[in-house]
């Protein structure tokens, strides 16, 4: 996944070392370099996100169960 990355902001910063003026160089990387490259890496890693989340909540829980703690699905009436 980085890689497809690194290889589009390579050649965005060659695109934008071939315009006319800095504004324009920077504009272009900016536009057609990082901001889709923002983009498909957090579209692309979202699973990823999803999966970290629920090992965080599943690791915390075995451990509340470890230690006798209540999880709150206890339903015992008063």
């Amino acid at each position: 996944m980085y890689i497809i990355a690194i290889a589009w902001l390579y050649v965005t910063v060659l695109m934008a070392a071939t315009e006319a003026n800095i504004t324009a160089g920077v504009l272009t990387f900016v536009f057609y370099g990082l901001l889709p490259c923002a983009l498909f890496i957090w579209i692309i890693g979202t699973p990823q996100r999803r999966r970290t989340k629920l090992a965080k909540e599943s690791l915390l829980n075995i451990t509340k169960q470890e230690l006798g703690e209540p999880d709150g699905t206890d339903t015992k009436p008063d």
